[in-house]
């Protein structure tokens, strides 16, 4: 089963979901929180998206990005990964922080973009952390209340969506979020109306693949494709595959992408054994040797079928 395209449309705003492996905690102290924000600044100067709101849970976070020219999944992949490497030097631990790939949901801006922002700030509210949204240190709730200085953080729009005047926008925006103190839950907010991709109507979905190019069609998967997938799933860098010597997660993560080389139609152990720089026997054997533990290893046939489920590129990526 190939895994759904991301729908990348220059503009539009998405709802990004990145969520701990196993519902665990990916937040172990403030200053952990604080490193993912200066990441997210760093990504909004390096990949020039904007980012209009955003709430740290302590296993999950929410971000409103609105992408430019650069695919979401550029963003993202970059994100995680240098937030995935300074956890596992903070903790000294290995492995993967984040629970596969990060939900993404392109949502119609002029139905939902006020409401996703209320949903988002307060999502400390509905989960008992807080009475109230400002009472919560690490949403941009504080940002639109003009409580802290957040250069990076784009309110401008949203707040204008309210009133022209910034002051009166922002009384106008309170009044909005108290509004929607006893919302529960929206579903619709984590799984769209389109296949999980769009949240929107026909209209607005048909339009959207239309101006993103986006055709459904999935290219021929590639050994780089593998790489990268496994590199975001053990939360190391390709460089790490390709180093020598015998690290225990390097050479796991060689075996998973031999593995998932293996088992993909339209790539070979042969072209793996090239980029890799390591003879055909030893990834055969490592592969071998990984698939014969995932038998009596549910979580490590998890990860295989994870993988795999994700291998095939969409034309269409965001």
């Amino acid at each position: 089963m190939a895994r759904k395209p991301r729908v990348h449309l220059p503009g539009g705003y998405y709802h990004v979901m990145m969520r701990g492996n196993g519902g665990n905690d990916i937040f172990f102290s403030p200053a952990d929180r604080t490193r993912y924000l200066l990441l997210l600044q760093e990504g909004v100067e390096r990949y020039g998206h904007r980012i209009h709101a955003y709430c740290l849970m302590d296993n999950h976070t929410h971000l409103l990005i609105q992408v430019g020219e650069i695919s979401l999944s550029r963003i993202m992949q970059n994100l995680s990964f240098r937030y995935t490497r300074f956890v596992n030097r903070q903790q000294k631990r290995v492995g993967h922080l984040f629970q596969g790939r990060f939900k993404a949901i392109l949502i119609d801006e002029d139905t939902y973009l006020l409401q996703l922002t209320r949903y988002i700030h307060l999502n400390p509210v509905r989960v008992g952390l807080c009475q109230l949204a400002k009472e919560y240190e690490w949403s941009s709730h504080l940002g639109y209340m003009g409580s802290v200085s957040t250069p990076w953080l784009h309110t401008e729009e949203i707040l204008a969506r309210f009133f022209p005047d910034v002051d009166r926008a922002k009384s106008m925006y309170a009044e909005f979020i108290n509004q929607g103190m006893h919302e529960s839950r929206r579903e619709e907010f984590h799984t769209g109306s389109h296949s999980g991709l769009i949240l929107g109507d026909d209209h607005f979905a048909e339009r959207a693949l239309v101006s993103s190019g986006c055709p459904g069609v999935a290219e021929q998967p590639s050994v780089t494709n593998i790489i990268n997938l496994v590199c975001a799933e053990f939360g190391i860098g390709e460089d790490d595959i390709k180093a020598a010597g015998k690290q225990r997660i390097s050479s796991e993560a060689r075996a998973m992408v031999a593995l998932i080389t293996q088992n993909t139609e339209g790539v070979t152990l042969t072209e793996l054994g090239q980029v890799l720089n390591r003879e055909l026997s030893s990834l055969s054997q490592a592969a071998g040797r990984l698939n014969k533990r995932a038998k009596d290893d549910q979580a490590l046939k998890d990860m295989i079928m994870r993988i795999k489920n994700s291998v095939q590129i969409p034309i269409c990526q965001a």
